[in-house]
């Protein structure tokens, strides 16, 4: 299988550290990472959210002044992920790729980077529909549920209360006071039931997890939170929580 010195970068990341916070879900363990990928040990398979890849290339096209190396970069961090798990399975949720444009626009050495990734595993894009925003030239199998043991990866949450799932899209950040700074930093959220995966693209902000967005998700304020930090992940008490308006 593929590793960061295949895709010829010249500094490769480091492994992330060791420490991690597990996350159960659906009677299921899985493992945080500081990056804001999942990994799920009992079946070899790592989950990542909203890679948004060509998202840089797209805005300075239309005059944003934002570096068109997003795509890079990501895929550097995903390498990296994927280095320290060794997956046997990747389940990509949520949006892929800025827009089909953006792909089609894709680099080629970017794309023989991806290609290289996907070699000798399972390789899952989980979709709002089937194929949209993919190009032609994508590898892998593209979905718009993918069920394992139970438990459904969807590109956003359902709008039932009750679902087990694992999904993308919504980015969702946390925000609290500590040491009398306040930080903001992306986020796991789930109640055991439901887990959202936070934005792995490197140019994906966050949604506020105390938005009304996830209080229609997790009714009665049920639900837990993992911040990202540097190099770790940490539990958040809900009573520290703050909203991006306090």
């Amino acid at each position: 299988m593929a590793r960061q010195a295949d895709l010829g970068f010249e500094a490769p990341l480091p492994l992330a550290g060791e420490q991690s916070e597990d996350i159960l879900v659906c009677g299921n363990h899985f493992n945080t990472d500081p990056s804001g990928a999942l990994y799920w040990p009992g079946y070899k398979t790592l989950i990542v959210a909203d890679l948004c890849l060509e998202k840089g290339s797209a805005k300075a096209a239309k005059g944003r002044v934002l570096p068109p190396y997003d795509t890079r970069s990501t895929l550097r961090r995903l390498a990296a992920v994927m280095d320290r798990y060794d997956p046997d399975r990747v389940v990509v949720l949520g949006d892929s790729f800025h827009d089909q444009a953006a792909a089609e626009a894709m680099p080629r050495a970017d794309r023989n980077k991806l290609s290289i990734l996907l070699q000798g595993r399972e390789w899952y894009w989980i979709t709002r529909t089937l194929g949209s925003d993919l190009p032609d030239w994508l590898g892998g199998i593209v979905c718009p549920v993918l069920t394992l043991e139970g438990i459904k990866f969807r590109y956003e949450p359902s709008s039932s209360p009750q679902s087990h799932e694992i999904a993308g899209q919504l980015h969702p950040a946390s925000r609290l006071i500590r040491h009398g700074k306040t930080v903001r930093r992306k986020c796991f959220i789930s109640n055991g039931a439901r887990l959202i995966v936070p934005a792995f693209g490197v140019y994906e902000g966050g949604l506020n997890v105390l938005d009304k967005t996830f209080a229609e998700l997790f009714q009665d304020g049920d639900f837990n939170v993992w911040m990202l930090g540097r190099n770790q992940v940490y539990p958040v008490p809900k009573r520290k929580l703050l909203s991006d308006t306090d």
